[in-house]
């Protein structure tokens, strides 16, 4: 009896010890951002190459999505990265907060730009305001008299007459994503407050002011396409009459396909974007989750290759994958930073 109950018991232990090895990361984790995706890919597979780490894994689950994973907790079930088009939220820093992950390395990499395009082979090219944009897709808009009502417009001239002549129709990234976050903030919001009587709203009533300034319309007008911006780009090149909405990135590698709009009569260019004169522009982060910095072999060192002059700085190869860097002085402070690691403060 107690020669079967010692078997039984070394059973269970050589199970739990097996258990462990096979949950012991030995491969860094990364979530997060489609727009950020094609770089952080880039770097992690440049780093299997050249680091003797096993080549990082990149996961494109959004911007919301990769937080929500990344902030679920600390251990190798959890990610240790989450890239992001956006920055993080106060909500979301609780959030980790509240599982454990308190010290986390934030990375800001670069910029990018939002475009709103077409084909370019049958489309009109638009040029657009942010205020067009807003009363575009808002679910409510300001009639005459300065109250709130249901979107009534149904095409672009109805807005402008100086506007395609086309249905509003435009495809774009869900909640989840960080390019809708930014799209909404940037574009919808920018057109909102444009009007006075919303704007003033802001400081009486802050709620109405967000409910009215970041809320899609959901008739149609405004379609979720999904994360995948390259299926949203050949979306386009099917249906020459809609508009997509993706980062500057996806514009070039697709230039041959679709034509961007203008933006305040500013067109989606590598310098405007740099030097924030297009008015849709955004940065893009990584967050690094600094516990497990001592159980994942290789964190340290992927960020440093990450933010190395050679793969994020002016003439990194990230730039030739549609990466804006920071300019050099600004690169080697934010590079500094990164590899030391040195956890946001609230």
């Amino acid at each position: 009896m107690k020669t079967t109950l010692l078997r039984t018991a070394l059973a269970t232990m050589t199970l739990a010890c097996v258990s462990v090895s096979a949950n012991a990361a030995d491969q860094i984790q990364i979530v997060g951002s489609s727009t950020v995706f094609p770089f952080s890919s880039s770097v992690a597979e440049r780093f299997g190459q050249s680091s003797g780490f096993k080549t990082p894994v990149v996961e494109a689950t959004g911007s919301g999505g990769g937080m929500k994973l990344f902030c679920a907790g600390v251990g190798t079930e959890h990610p240790d990265i989450t890239n992001s088009s956006r920055r993080i939220k106060e909500s979301e820093i609780e959030k980790c907060a509240a599982n454990g992950v308190t010290e986390i390395t934030e990375v800001q990499v670069g910029f990018d730009g939002i475009v709103i395009a077409n084909s370019a082979d049958e489309g009109e090219l638009f040029e657009l305001t942010r205020k067009q944009i807003f009363l575009a897709l808002a679910k409510e808009v300001p009639d005459a008299d300065g109250n709130m009502i249901a979107n009534p417009y149904i095409r672009w001239t109805d807005i402008d007459a100086s506007l395609p002549d086309q249905e509003i129709e435009v495809l774009g990234p869900p909640p989840t994503s960080g390019t809708r976050d930014a799209f909404v903030e940037l574009a919808l919001e920018g057109g909102c407050k444009q009007f006075d009587f919303i704007e003033a709203m802001k400081k009486t009533n802050k709620a109405a002011y967000k409910s009215i300034c970041h809320t899609m319309r959901e008739d149609g007008a405004w379609i979720d396409a999904g994360e995948n911006d390259v299926l949203i780009v050949n979306k386009l090149v099917a249906n020459p009459n809609a508009l997509g909405v993706f980062g500057f990135s996806f514009l070039e590698q697709n230039e041959d396909k679709v034509q961007a709009a203008t933006v305040e009569g500013v067109e989606p260019e590598f310098e405007l974007i740099a030097s924030g004169e297009y008015p849709v522009s955004r940065g893009l982060y990584f967050y690094v989750k600094n516990a497990h910095v001592d159980i994942v072999p290789g964190i340290q060192e992927f960020v440093a290759e990450f933010v190395s002059e050679g793969a994020s700085g002016e003439e990194g190869y990230l730039v030739d994958k549609g990466l804006i860097p920071f300019v050099e002085d600004a690169h080697a402070e934010m590079a500094e930073n990164a590899r030391n690691l040195i956890p946001m403060t609230n």
